[in-house]
């Protein structure tokens, strides 16, 4: 076997350095369950119910903050599917034509079919030279991961993996949780605290847990509730963080809530249809993340027109309807509502040309 170069050595200790933040908040976590379950609940707490009805609570908390961020960690990011990387003679054209309206002319047709229709600042097809392909919409590369990841949101060194597609909710879920927790311990160990600097504990060990228990769960809650804030937000309008910095390109321009179809729309498509399975981290986000509905397809005046009775406000993110089927019908339920979508009974005949991308299409034809 051959030896390995200075280079692979590198990468090798860049990926064991990027789990000491995962490393940290597990022994963090391992620290307090000593501190909170045997300082304080089974050596200073004198009533038996408290101390029944706080390690029953705990635990759940625990549990819950345990298992999100597990599925955080380790729930591999989604990429694009094979349908957006080029073929080997897309490949070598690519590689022939120069950079400019030759190059974007062979994305084009490789493109037309696709159901993408977000653009680059100038207005091109969003192409990744590092993996080969064509972004879907929401997509990104990611410059840790060397990948690109659908709908990426960020990469958290927290968890020291790519938070997108396959686990926002599992991330918004581990925010929540975590919050909970420290909320939890702070409220149920402040009268513990406050005896702590009364002098009214006994002079032991758990008097320094309990002192620094209080202080570190009060200030992650004060993080936490920031970060977890502004993610409830992100999701309200159907934005990831990516997009709150940097609004999306669409081919009549850029448009902050291009993606936003209303906040019940919006957390549906992140927790899924299923209420039951909204507190759980358990994946029931709806599509396959390589396409998105999106309130601002008709607004292309190449693109067809909305049809009869589809005509509302787009001015009002909560009211207005879906645009004409722009996308794979499998792709979301969303896109099966029943409320928004009416052309598939007063049209049977369309709706059958799959991925079929009239922006893309019509651009092609041109």
């Amino acid at each position: 076997m051959a030896p390995s170069g200075p280079g692979s050595v590198r990468r090798r200790c860049r990926r064991v350095l990027y789990w000491i933040p995962v490393v940290f908040i597990s022994l963090l976590l391992g620290w307090s369950y000593y501190a909170y379950a045997i300082q304080l609940c089974i050596v200073s707490m004198e009533n038996i119910g408290e101390q029944v009805v706080c390690l029953i609570a705990y635990h759940l908390l625990f549990a819950m903050f345990v298992w999100s961020y597990w599925k955080t960690i380790f729930t591999l990011p989604m990429n694009p599917s094979k349908e957006f990387h080029l073929s080997y003679a897309e490949k070598e054209l690519l590689e022939r034509e120069p950079r400019g309206e030759a190059h974007q002319e062979v994305l084009r047709r490789a493109a037309k079919d696709l159901p993408i229709y977000t653009r680059t600042m100038s207005g091109a097809i969003r192409y990744c030279d590092r993996c080969q392909l064509i972004k879907p919409d929401r997509c990104h590369h990611c410059s840790v991961c060397d990948k690109c990841i659908l709908k990426m949101d960020h990469h958290c060194p927290w968890v020291n993996n790519c938070v997108g597609f396959s686990n926002y909710k599992f991330f918004l879920l581990f925010l929540a949780y975590s919050l909970l927790y420290c909320l939890f311990i702070a409220a149920t160990d402040l009268q513990y605290f406050i005896k702590f600097w009364t002098n009214g504990l006994p002079d032991t060990q758990a008097k320094f847990h309990i002192m620094f228990l209080f202080f570190a769960a009060a200030m992650f809650s004060v993080s936490l509730s920031s970060l977890f804030g502004y993610h409830c937000w992100l999701v309200s309008k159907n934005k990831s963080t990516l997009e709150a910095f940097r609004s999306p390109v669409f081919r009549h321009g850029t448009d902050k809530n291009g993606f936003s179809l209303g906040f019940s729309k919006n957390m549906r498509q992140v927790f899924g249809d299923e209420k039951k399975y909204w507190l759980l981290p358990i994946f029931s986000s709806l599509g396959d993340g390589c396409s998105f509905p999106t309130c601002l397809v008709n607004q292309d005046p190449e693109q067809p027109s909305t049809p009869a009775g589809l005509n509302s406000s787009s001015k009002n993110p909560e009211n207005h309807q879906f645009p004409a089927k722009p996308l794979r019908e499998s792709q979301s339920h969303l896109l099966t509502d029943s409320q928004s979508w009416t052309e598939s009974s007063t049209n049977p005949g369309k709706g059958k040309s799959g991925m079929s991308n009239p922006a893309l299409t019509m651009e092609n034809e041109t």
